[in-house]
């Protein structure tokens, strides 16, 4: 064979570690089971071949890297990530390229320890994300029920719609338990809402209620408003006030209305009732001076009913006739009636306990019982003495001593009742 012939077999039968090219421009690429046609390229030189299928080795070795790279930094579901790394796998043994394609697909069976290690964190990852969501929702739905039992009806619906965009930001759960809780969720908003409705329902009949009520109540209150009978109308517009606070809120946009209506009627009457009043206090005005001399006279009588023999009777009479002035002097300015009456009725109170304790003193049924007392107790003593001597002539010294107390004693009371009878005569 000659040199030149040589030099072209050479040139056929060029070729790498990992593949080569066949004189009729087949490309082969070696692999653990031998070689493997990955076709052909007659456009150019056995090298030209040659690096254009290792071109396309590396751009497999790219994925593959680039596949690592996602994996590894976790950034793929363990079920997308295997899925991928079997495709590429594929990829991989089928390629019609020209390298270490047995390292290559290694190098992806590798990674599924990797992605085994992130399914059970993921698994792990899920149960625990899956609890906290139950914990959540149980808790949501222990408020919801909470609302739906009571009466909070001004922030309950609003709390209800906070609750449920948090659970629609939660993960669901297994369907059987994310269901269950659905319905006990449901329910309570359900619930909560029938009983919001029929409370403003009953509410909105009780103040349209309130509505005929108080309209009544302002007429009847504009009605007495020029009255002049100022007592008995005074009483009334106290009894329609009563009816006011009982009859409870009307609809808001008349209520206002209303109590201003039944408010203006009331201040037209009493701001009438009260110049009427001024106008009499100014004309009693001189009935009080009257009285206040009268009271000068009175008040004089308490020093004279607490000296020592006092004409009571005189001053009884003395008391009527101030009396009678009194009455006669006429009515007095309403600030003054109070320190006024107080004061003649303390002299009055004055004189009539002077005169009680005088009759409590001359009772004739106590002083018959003080008398019939001191009968007793001196016939008592009598009789005492009479033993005392009994007992003297016989010597008995103990019996004497007794005797002799007992009689001290009963002397003792014997006084005492003799003094209530001076007082009482």
């Amino acid at each position: 064979m000659s040199a030149d012939k040589q030099s072209t077999d050479d040139a056929t039968q060029a070729g790498t570690a990992w593949g080569r090219v066949a004189e009729d421009g087949t490309v082969y690429v070696r692999t653990a089971d031998g070689e493997r046609s990955v076709g052909s390229y007659e456009a150019g030189t056995p090298d030209e071949a040659l690096e254009f299928f290792t071109k396309r080795f590396e751009e497999l070795e790219g994925k593959v890297h680039l596949l690592e790279q996602r994996v590894t930094s976790g950034r793929l579901a363990p079920e997308e990530a295997t899925s991928s790394v079997k495709a590429l796998r594929e990829q991989v043994v089928d390629a019609h390229a020209v390298g270490d394609l047995v390292a290559l697909a290694a190098r992806l069976d590798a990674l599924a320890p990797v992605i085994a290690v992130q399914r059970s964190a993921r698994k792990e990852e899920r149960a625990q994300k899956a609890a906290e969501s139950k914990a959540a929702k149980e808790k949501i739905v222990a408020e919801a029920e909470r609302l739906a039992e009571g009466t909070d009806w001004r922030n309950g619906a609003n709390r209800l719609r906070d609750l449920l965009a948090t659970w629609k930001e939660l993960p669901r759960l297994d369907r059987a338990t994310d269901d269950a809780l659905w319905r006990r969720f449901s329910t309570a908003r359900t619930t909560y809402t029938r009983h919001r409705k029929a409370h403003f329902a009953e509410e909105h009949e009780r103040r349209d209620s309130a509505r005929v009520i108080k309209e009544r109540l302002a007429t009847e209150a504009e009605a007495l408003a020029t009255s002049t009978e100022w007592g008995p109308t005074a009483g009334k517009y106290r009894d329609l006030m009563r009816e006011w606070k009982a009859a409870g809120p009307a609809p808001r946009e008349v209520d206002d209305k209303l109590w201003q209506r039944f408010r203006g009627a009331q201040d037209t009457f009493f701001g009438a009732r009260d110049a009427a009043n001024a106008a009499l206090d100014q004309e009693f005005a001189a009935n009080a001076e009257v009285k206040d001399a009268i009271l000068v006279e009175a008040e004089a009588l308490v020093a004279q009913v607490q000296a020592e023999g006092a004409d009571l009777e005189a001053i009884k009479k003395t008391f009527r006739e101030l009396a009678d002035r009194w009455d006669a002097a006429g009515k007095v300015p309403r600030d003054r009636m109070k320190e006024l009456e107080g004061r003649m009725r303390k002299v009055e109170q004055t004189i009539r306990a002077v005169e009680d304790e005088q009759w409590s003193r001359s009772d004739p049924e106590k002083s018959a019982r003080a008398d019939d007392m001191i009968g007793k107790l001196e016939a008592g003593i009598a009789e005492t003495q009479a033993r005392l001597d009994t007992a003297a002539a016989a010597g008995d010294d103990r019996k004497v001593k007794d005797l002799e107390a007992e009689l001290a004693n009963k002397q003792a009371f014997l006084d005492m009742a003799r003094k209530a009878a001076a007082d009482f005569g």
